[in-house]
């Protein structure tokens, strides 16, 4: 073990974490905006405690996500030097915009939102939540382009003399193809989690409370949310699908390493299950589906699909001597995890509206409330098992075809600075994720608020009142 390898985890483990909030934050957003549009035109309450219920996990959600993106930025400078001095030119200009413009815009207009409750217009108070959401959003597409520019270089030179990249073209790298499809997939999977949650809340309302007075609220909560995970599985599919064809483009390798398929087939197959032999050179027993993988990758079901060993024989001529494999276990089960734990929650979404279908009382099943509670960790686990998979997928380059990741650590760093503070961030993060949990856990079980205006203020004079007098 060396540096590098401990800067990799505290990276990897950063940015897992950190991506445990974005996804929420992102759905939440929205969707707290689409239920205060529902309150504004309707003048319905329970869209209002609904509102404010959300809400307020979204504000917690949010300020646990602001704190550890924070934390995961200082390591470019900390451990990353190298690879922060190679693709500062590039970086420099997304990360900007997303920090002055986006992030500005929507910690502006939450605090408005926040303060705002009967002190603004409502109309200029539900345009607050919205604008929040739009600046939320947009942080989302600067940040997925900047990541992109690694998957796929674009708009830029190398200077030999500076051995750094240069900004060429801006535009270039707002619409590198693989942000353009980046963005609606990483959108897509939020609203998975945000719709999962508010599933999960109402129904634990409904059922262990049966005959509070809120009922029709978490009903609605229930219904809407799963009609959102729904929604949302199709959306991460159709893009997913898009994503696949475009990684098989841009990185071969990558699209190789998720199927673990060694030889080029014409046509491949999709394998749903496979064991191999220890070292992984060769396949054992597996379950296929014949085509799938030719189409996903090519959209031609009689398709090319390279295999690893051609690709790794490519890389070398073109590259030089070096291994250009990702690892194989990873890259295969991860990709397979991102999509099961997804299908699970619009498996159990879709199980939750056939409970609330026309004529059917409150849902009691003991079963159907525990899947509920399960279903915002599933497509948090899918979320991260996609960024794992995209990420290990492209090593072992740090920006594919430009730099490994071996050259982009810090080499003033030694491996006691780096266990230091990796075994740092790492007890810090346990601590927030314990009040992260608690705080969730505590608003969630108080239920939708009490929104019944307060009395108003009587302004008689008391010279003015009747003499009472009490016996």
């Amino acid at each position: 073990m060396d540096a590098l390898d401990v800067a990799r985890w505290q990276f990897g483990v950063t940015t897992v974490y950190h991506f445990l909030f974005v996804p929420l934050t992102i759905g939440l957003s929205v969707l707290v905006a689409i239920l205060q549009t529902l309150w504004h035109r309707t003048g319905n309450e329970k869209y209002l405690k609904l509102t404010k219920f959300f809400g307020k996990l979204f504000l917690i959600n949010f300020a646990m996500g602001v704190v550890t993106g924070i934390v995961q930025e200082f390591q470019f400078g900390m451990n990353w030097s190298d690879y922060s001095r190679f693709v500062g030119d590039i970086f420099g200009a997304p990360l900007a915009i997303e920090a002055l413009v986006a992030f500005f815009l929507e910690s502006t207009f939450i605090g408005l939102w926040i303060f705002g409750w009967d002190r603004l217009p409502k109309r200029l108070h539900l345009a607050s939540i919205w604008a929040a959401a739009i600046g939320t959003n947009l942080s989302a597409y600067f940040i997925l382009a900047a990541n992109s520019f690694m998957q796929n270089p674009v708009g830029y030179r190398f200077n030999p003399e500076t051995g750094r990249a240069e900004l060429t073209d801006f535009v270039a790298v707002l619409t590198n193809k693989v942000a353009l499809i980046t963005f609606p997939h990483t959108i897509a999977g939020s609203f998975l989690v945000a719709g999962s949650l508010l599933v999960a809340v109402a129904l634990w309302h409904l059922i262990r409370n049966r005959d509070s007075a809120d009922t029709p609220a978490y009903r609605f909560a229930a219904k809407f949310g799963s009609w959102v995970t729904l929604v949302s599985a199709v959306a991460v599919s159709i893009t997913g699908d898009i994503q696949g064809k475009i990684m098989t483009q841009v990185q071969p390798m990558k699209m190789a390493a998720a199927e673990g398929l060694y030889q080029t087939e014409s046509p491949a197959s999709f394998s749903v299950l496979t064991v191999g032999s220890l070292d992984g050179s060769r396949e054992l027993f597996a379950i296929k589906i014949p085509y799938l993988l030719s189409y996903l990758g090519t959209g031609d079901p009689n398709g090319t699909v390279q295999g690893i060993n051609d690709l790794q024989a490519l890389y070398t001529a073109q590259y030089g001597a070096g291994s250009y494999t990702p690892i194989i276990p990873v890259t295969y089960w991860s990709f397979r995890f991102m999509i099961g734990f997804g299908l699970a929650a619009a498996a159990i979404a879709l199980l939750v509206l056939w409970t609330h279908r026309k004529g059917r009382t409150t849902p009691d099943s003991k079963w159907l409330l525990r899947a509920g509670l399960a279903m915002p960790i599933l497509p948090l686990l899918a979320n991260s098992f996609g960024w794992i998979f995209t990420e290990m997928g492209r090593q072992p380059w740090i920006v594919f075809g430009e730099m490994l990741t071996r050259d982009g650590v810090s080499r003033s760093v030694s491996l006691t600075e780096v266990l230091t503070s990796f075994t740092a961030f790492t007890l810090i993060y346990a601590l927030l994720a314990v009040v992260e949990v608690k705080l969730l856990l505590r608003y969630a079980k108080a239920g939708v608020p009490d929104v019944t205006p307060d009395p108003e203020p009587d302004d008689t004079d008391d010279s003015e009142r009747p003499l009472a007098f009490a016996y």
